[in-house]
């Protein structure tokens, strides 16, 4: 199962918070299952999957969305992780971050959760911090709003206009990190073109 990797978009469940800024993960989600031609299947393991590969020879994608809440996405990441064999290596979280501008896209392996309660859960719940991150940026929020607030509100109109291009470009790099590892997609994602 070398070619195999588990991709976790975080976010919350449900159509009231499916455009939400916390929900950006599961976007990109969205975006991977539709390059792979593959439709999202209710797991045992309390999450939606998508199995398939975006590319014949490239990599084979699990796509997982929890059907928990953000701050308790870790057990069905764990439970995926031990169904499919997978070692925590070979993950992939993908997760808005409001300490990274609007439409940037970087990329981390390891590190502290930094405040993302998705993060942190997931951490506790595998075991592990050694895990590939991808960071969508939804940027802070205007004024004196709290993060709490603004992380579930839906994009503006404005960021909906250029959001396809920040979810297609996290999706590029997800497949990159795949096939070529972090450091080649590094590369691209975090060098000013």
């Amino acid at each position: 199962m070398d070619d195999l990797w588990l991709v976790a978009g975080l976010g919350n469940p449900g159509p009231g918070y499916a455009g939400n800024r916390h929900n950006v993960g599961q976007m990109v989600l969205a975006e991977l299952a539709d390059r792979m031609s593959a439709p999202f299947k209710n797991h045992k393991a309390n999450a939606a999957v998508a199995e398939g590969r975006t590319a014949p020879g490239a990599p084979r994608l699990v796509l997982a969305k929890p059907h928990t809440y953000m701050n308790v996405s870790g057990a069905p990441i764990a439970a995926l992780l031990r169904f499919y064999k997978i070692d925590p290596s070979r993950l992939i979280v993908i997760h808005d971050e409001l300490d990274i501008p609007f439409d940037t896209v970087r990329l981390k392996f390891g590190g502290g959760h930094g405040g993302h309660n998705g993060v942190r859960d997931t951490i506790a719940a595998i075991g592990t911090n050694e895990f590939t991150r991808v960071r969508v940026g939804i940027g802070r929020p205007p004024g004196r709003q709290p993060a709490a607030d603004f992380v579930l509100r839906d994009f503006s109109a404005d960021e909906r206009t250029v959001l396809p291009n920040l979810l297609a470009d996290a999706a590029d790099a997800v497949e990159l990190i795949s096939t070529d590892g972090l450091t080649a997609a590094q590369l691209k994602f975090h060098t000013a073109t």
